[in-house]
């Protein structure tokens, strides 16, 4: 797809700057995407700029569920639970190579936050607000059926458990596939393009923004009727730009996660589960590892620069041994981690866990709409309901007559299948299929669910494999640059792919060969060649808590 492809950035820079847009969008998360996607299906011209790669905020550092929102049981947020289970569904239903129905097992022990009762009641009350289908609403375990879902969980006081849907995600792939639907609707989106100054017409309403590249250092003004913030972590900043911030802010949770070979930690079913201080942590099997997490403290620093420390690693593998006393796992026993942070709207005197997830649509006497809060699962509808602010305005001024909301329905970039229900169908004969390409059927199946209907299109680049690199690795990386606006191998290993989480030895063995294979294409100086490799190390030494910050 030329519009999305790395080669073609300054191009669409060109564009921005020679365009005069209806929506300008900033920042290139969930949130952003699912608004540049909404706006652009509604017959808005849409432009986006995303200051480093696309979802390399909170959108590739999450859990990786769409939660159907149990948690806000607890906080009595009825109407929450009852729209996030809603448009867990439509997520799944849009995007079913990118998100996969779990059962999560959520034991209940003497003395333990859950009780037998609470927790039958509870989840009752979940599906019934959530929407759950027939197949997928809960059921009570006894002992017994608990341990023989996880033998090795603790027995001690062990009363049985619940067992329930979550829905398993690729939070960054489903970011990219929003996006790359958005760019296919007629969106101009680019990456590694920071937004640093709004500009102002005679009444002071933003107008647009300079915008400087950071791979180039070209400068570059774009123009738009309306602009939103969507910046995450990063949205008080822009407001601080704007001249806005006021008594509302954000306050900055950090969640950590750490991973292990399925042979250290062999869980095969997911677990949902409190610790010893009361705080709540999902352990969840993913195509050979295990992932634990998440921890949730307050983070004052820059978002962009986050990672485990020691104390966190810690805190996790303490809260292990307490659910699953019988395992032998430690500190070097993780292969890799990632901290992620979650931009909450500021609540006065409440902890972390505590705070409402509820997303909030700010405006500035400029104009600047500015959605902060909010989930992975809202995304959809958060992009509805701040496009109908946005052509609320655009129809006032102009008079013009944009289309309703038109996403509840539609597939996103791969997903377009003939629905979830075909999915394993699909993937079945995309296996069979990969194999006259010279794959076996077991790699085949493995780019299907990774791609979904977008896999024929990586098939194609298999013939032109060349170099040292493995085919299917160098066929994932060729659709990556020409498909996915990938510039970086940070960008490859951590945001399409997601090896540095789950596959750190892949990259090990084959980051020289992805440096120099895009090296070639991009045409690179000794000096980007330089960075490029400097920016992958620091991210591996953080991931596998090498690099000496991870103590502090």
């Amino acid at each position: 797809m030329k519009e999305f492809s790395g080669l073609n950035r300054v191009d669409v820079l060109t564009k921005l700057e020679q365009g005069s847009f209806d929506l300008l969008v900033i920042g290139g998360g969930i949130t952003g995407a699912g608004i540049a996607l909404d706006a652009a299906t509604r017959g808005l011209k849409v432009a986006l700029v995303e200051m480093n790669d696309f979802a390399s905020g909170t959108s590739s550092r999450s859990t990786k569920l769409v939660h159907g929102g149990l948690r806000y049981l607890k906080q009595f947020e009825i109407k929450e639970v009852a729209d996030l289970g809603k448009e867990r569904a439509i997520v799944y239903e849009n995007g079913p190579h990118v998100t996969t129905p779990e059962w999560m097992l959520l034991p209940f022990h003497t003395g333990g936050t859950f009780g037998k009762f609470t927790t039958s009641v509870g989840l009752m009350v979940y599906d019934f607000l959530a929407g759950v289908k027939k197949s997928e609403r809960r059921k009570m375990l006894s002992i017994d059926e608990t341990l023989a879902k996880v033998p090795f969980i603790k027995k001690a006081g062990l009363k049985g458990s619940g067992y329930y849907v979550e829905y398993r995600t690729d939070d960054a792939r489903l970011t990219i596939e929003v996006m790359k639907a958005a760019v296919q609707k007629g969106a101009t989106v680019v990456n590694y393009a920071q937004a640093d100054k709004f500009l102002y017409n005679n009444e002071g309403q933003a107008i647009g923004i300079e915008v400087q590249d950071r791979l180039s250092e070209k400068r570059v003004t774009v123009k738009a009727s309306k602009i939103v913030n969507a910046t995450g972590p990063w949205v008080d900043d822009l407001r601080e730009m704007d001249g806005s911030k006021t008594e509302k802010h954000l306050r900055l949770s950090k969640g950590v996660h750490i991973v292990f070979d399925e042979s250290i930690f062999p869980l095969h079913q997911a677990v949902y589960f409190d610790t010893p201080d009361g705080r709540m942590v999902f352990a969840i099997p993913r195509n050979g590892k295990t992932y634990v997490g998440t921890t949730d403290t307050f983070f004052e620093g820059d978002p962009a620069e986050m990672y485990a420390t020691q104390e966190d690693r810690s805190y996790l593998l303490k809260a292990i041994l307490s659910m699953f006393p019988d395992l032998k796992v430690s500190d070097s026993d993780i292969e890799s981690s990632w901290a992620g942070v979650r931009p909450l709207i500021h609540e006065e005197g409440k902890a972390p866990s505590e705070i409402s997830r509820k997303d909030e649509i700010w405006e500035s006497n400029s104009g600047l709409i500015t959605i902060a809060g909010g989930k992975l699962t809202g995304y959809r509808k958060m992009a509805e309901t701040v496009v109908n602010l946005v052509v609320s305005k655009l129809n006032q001024r102009d008079s013009n007559h944009f289309a309703a909301c038109q996403t509840r329905n539609l597939p996103i970039s791969g997903g377009d299948m003939g629905g979830a229900s075909r999915l394993d169908a699909f993937i079945q004969e995309k296996g069979k299929i990969a194999e006259s390409y010279g794959l076996s059927e077991e790699e085949g199946r493995k780019l299907a669910k990774l791609y979904g209907t977008n896999v024929d299109t990586v098939l194609e680049y298999l013939p032109k494999q060349k170099g040292e690199l493995p085919v299917t690795m160098h066929a994932q990386l060729l659709y990556a640059i020409h498909h996915e606006m990938t510039v970086q191998p940070v960008d490859f290993f951590i945001r399409r792919t997601g090896e540095l989480l789950f596959e750190v030895g892949l990259v090990h063995q084959w980051k020289d060969a992805v440096i120099k294979e895009m090296a070639s294409i991009f045409t690179w100086s000794e000096t980007e060649c330089k960075r490029a490799e400097e920016a992958l190390e620091h991210e591996l030494k953080h991931a596998t808590g090498t690099a000496a910050t991870i103590k502090e």
